[in-house]
């Protein structure tokens, strides 16, 4: 391990240590692990500008590469898991950029590397790279992760590398809509149910539901129950096609979410 100083490091250095072997070894068991999963889609090898959501991806020619802004979409799910397997190499080119977006985290972004990475200058990398062999990272990077080399030397050349913590966030949530009757008269009542699920895990989302009907039209808030449904009844719609929507609002441990549009039908007296 040579040029430190000038290079800083805010922390402490292990240098074949047990530290360090331990990391070699975690390393291995990471590699491992994202190199066995299977892929769910396999991309053309360029990665820039486009989108891509949580998923594990791979290309025909074992190759990535990154030319302009590649963006990562976790559609509201802070746990979400994006793993690129690169049989060969990844090459980011100069200022390209990987961008996170709906909460994604750097943290749960995964580069599996079968030979060498090589960063292009003035890039913005985020994710964890896990290289078989080397990871060459050029002047003025800036990497919002992880650079792990097995086998081979990492070179860093003016760089600013963080390593990413999940943040403690809240679940994702998928909000449904039902009516209890479609169409109905003016003047009876009709019931809206929504439905809020979690996306992960098993635990039942609480907080309000907000019924409305177009943009503007609220009709009420209702809390959840212990089964994550509420219910709104309502005799005061008028005549003509009403857009119904349920808005979870949230909490500070479930994202809030909203219900597609029902046509609820109310017929003239």
């Amino acid at each position: 391990m040579t040029g430190f100083p000038p290079g800083q490091v805010n922390g402490a250095e292990h240098v074949a240590d047990a530290v360090a072997l331990q990391a070699k070894n975690d390393l291995t068991t990471a590699y491992d692990d994202a190199a066995a999963r299977p892929a769910t889609e396999t991309v053309p090898v360029e990665l820039g500008g486009t989108t891509k959501t949580p998923g594990v991806y791979d290309s025909p020619a074992g190759t990535f590469g990154i030319t302009g802004t590649l963006t990562l979409d976790a559609q509201g799910d802070p746990n979400a898991v994006f793993i690129f397997k690169a049989a060969s190499t990844l090459i980011t080119a100069s200022a390209s950029s990987v961008n996170l977006v709906n909460g994604a985290q750097a943290c749960n972004v995964f580069w599996q590397v079968g030979s060498s990475a090589t960063l292009g200058t003035d890039s913005t990398l985020r994710g964890n790279i896990m290289a078989q062999a080397s990871i060459t990272v050029t002047t003025g990077v800036i990497l919002d992760g992880r650079a792990l080399a097995r086998s081979a030397a990492v070179t860093l050349d003016s760089d600013t590398i963080t390593r990413p913590s999940c943040a403690k966030s809240a679940t994702g949530t998928t909000t449904t809509l039902t009516s209890s009757a479609n169409s109905v008269p003016v003047g009876q009542p009709v019931s809206f149910g929504a439905t809020v699920k979690a996306t992960t895990g098993t635990a039942v989302p609480t907080g309000l539901v907000v019924f409305a009907d177009g943009r503007k039209v609220i009709l009420g808030a209702v809390a959840l129950d212990g089964a994550g449904h509420a219910v709104l009844t309502t005799s005061a719609l008028s005549p003509g096609i009403h857009r119904i929507r349920a808005v979870y609002l949230g909490t500070t441990d479930f994202v809030g979410s909203t219900s597609p549009r029902l046509a609820e039908y109310v017929l003239p007296g």
